[in-house]
């Protein structure tokens, strides 16, 4: 019996169960994939600049091997010192983890500067100063970014991100965790 007089063939029903052509449409799938490699790192696109929409990046930049080398007082004034001195993007909400930072940023000149740029800038900064040089190199080279769509996303985000602490078992409630803050007000407008 045909897959077609079953109603089509499942994710659950094996392939030696199917009737594959070389000239299917599951074929010429399976040879596509075969020749896309597969993503080691993410894609960064520049961020989309439409009209007088703002534009908020929710980003996430890691600690290489997961170091819990963070959330200190010295690490945290050191990463805010650094986006102060980086003023091509300004940091809005932000908080630091022990192996991570999440935070929302915003480009700070017009037309925007590239973002992988700014990121090196407050990294290498936050490096230079960084006391115990056995932790270096501290960051992952890659980052996560992602452009926000609307005002609901970034309320949304933050209150991800700000309850990662309690999730993670730092603190019980999100106010006792002292490595986070708003260093700019990034306002959502969309005229």
């Amino acid at each position: 019996m045909s897959d077609s007089a079953l109603g089509g063939r499942s994710s659950a029903t094996p392939r030696s169960h199917t009737q594959e052509t070389p000239g299917s449409q599951s074929s010429l799938l399976r040879r596509l994939k075969a020749r896309r490699p597969e993503r080691k790192i993410p894609a960064h696109f520049p961020p989309l600049d439409s009209g007088f929409r703002s534009v908020i990046i929710y980003l996430t930049v890691c600690v290489q091997q997961k170091k819990p080398l963070l959330a200190n007082r010295t690490a945290a004034r050191l990463i805010v010192e650094a986006w102060g001195a980086a003023t091509f993007w300004c940091v809005g909400r932000y908080v630091i983890m022990p192996d991570h930072i999440h935070l929302f940023c915003g480009p700070n000149t017009f037309p925007a500067q590239p973002l992988k740029k700014w990121i090196a800038c407050w990294k290498n900064h936050v490096t230079r100063e960084w006391t115990n040089r056995s932790q270096v190199p501290i960051w992952q080279r890659e980052f996560w970014d992602c452009q926000l769509r609307r005002a609901e996303s970034y309320e949304e985000k933050w209150q991800y991100v700000k309850n990662n602490p309690v999730r993670h078992g730092y603190v019980s409630r999100v106010e006792d965790w002292p490595y986070q803050g708003e260093l700019n007000v990034l306002e959502w407008h969309d005229r």
